[in-house]
């Protein structure tokens, strides 16, 4: 338990607009009944952040206060929270979901009716500290350092489209999939897809995240838009992939995927598209494909994520390209936008 400050303030960031990244100061936030306060310690820059930023997030209103990837340790704890939370290394989960609607009820919270993100609908963990209830904390063990750990939260949305066309086209051992981008959550896809024991073939217009792709298992890559494209996609894949994993979801990447996956196959849509985009229904329907869209995770994803990282799959040098302390947020955000950085982090404090 604690006993509020009233004097005691924090620093918080609040991005106005890409090129206005800003701190405010606050009071110090105090636990409620059911909460815990977390000192921050690595926050990381998501693609959805830097959309946001650029005011093209359909879901994110600026000014908005970010750091929904956040690692931390928790510092203080309220009412009905056991004593032990303090001093415990913690991940954010940050989907804020009401409990009580129907897909909430089947354990499928991560599409709740009234669903908020933290960091995203409310004020984030990028700052000096945070409070969130803590059934949206999860513990870091003790072998993960924090660099891996921040991952933990990205990783679990690839791992949730992994699950989910595991359970539309059955087992992926020894079978194609496509990845159409290779930015961070792309990258991701392809490790995870890995994982579960596909051969994946990985779609960007940078020929430096092409290679990074091959670097992290790729069997092939090619250049989404290169005169014949599909065809040669197609030949690396030798034929039609049994699931597209679209993390571009323009109205061009989703045309794309339907030319290159097989009959009956699906195609996952994991980006998050600006506004509403044509599909070829036609083929679609003619095919029998599954479009299904994919939105965060759950608990049991993000435990996947976490064993994930555990095993050492995941070349952490490879996804981490660029690091700023809390004082830099603004310079962050903007290197966010360098086509050439993956993942972006902030640090706070001092991370382990």
């Amino acid at each position: 338990m604690v006993t509020p400050t009233a004097t005691a303030t924090i620093r918080r960031v609040v991005v106005n607009a890409l090129d206005d990244v800003v701190f405010e100061t606050v009071p110090r936030p105090e636990p409620a009944a059911g909460e815990a306060r977390v000192r921050t310690t690595v926050v990381g820059v998501c693609g959805s952040d830097l959309h946001a930023a650029c005011g093209r997030h359909p879901f994110i209103d600026l000014p908005y206060r970010p750091g929904h990837e956040a690692v931390g340790v928790v510092e203080a704890v309220g009412a009905g929270v056991d004593e032990a939370w303090v001093g415990r290394r913690v991940a954010l989960e940050p989907n804020l979901a009401c409990g009580q609607c129907t897909q909430c009820r089947a354990g499928r919270y991560n599409i709740c009716r009234d669903l908020l993100v933290f960091g995203c609908q409310t004020p984030g963990a990028l700052g000096d500290s945070f409070t969130v209830a803590t059934d949206r904390l999860v513990p870091v063990p003790d072998d993960m350092d924090d660099t891996h750990a921040i991952l933990i939260e990205p990783l679990a949305t690839p791992v949730h489209t992994v699950r989910r066309a595991v359970d539309l086209v059955g087992d992926l051992t020894d079978r194609a999939v496509v990845v159409i981008g290779a930015g961070p959550i792309g990258l991701f896809a392809l490790l995870a897809a890995r994982h579960a024991g596909a051969r994946v073939v990985v779609a960007d217009l940078l020929a430096s995240k092409r290679a990074r792709a091959e670097r992290l298992g790729a069997v092939g890559t090619f250049d989404p838009s290169a005169d014949g494209a599909v065809e040669h996609a197609l030949t690396l894949l030798g034929g039609p992939a049994a699931v597209v994993i679209d993390c571009v979801s323009r109205e061009g990447s989703v045309a794309q995927a339907v030319d290159l996956v097989d009959k009956g196959g699906a195609v996952m849509i994991v980006g998050v598209a600006e506004g509403p985009t044509t599909v070829p229904l036609n083929l679609i329907q003619d095919r029998e494909l599954a479009l299904v869209g994919n939105l965060m995770y759950v608990r049991s994803d993000f435990d996947a994520a976490i064993a994930l990282l555990r095993s050492g799959t995941v070349p952490v040098e490879e996804i981490v390209s660029a690091r700023y302390d809390l004082d830099h947020a603004a310079e962050a955000f903007t290197a966010s936008a360098d086509p050439e950085n993956v993942k972006v982090l902030i640090t706070a404090g001092d991370p382990r």
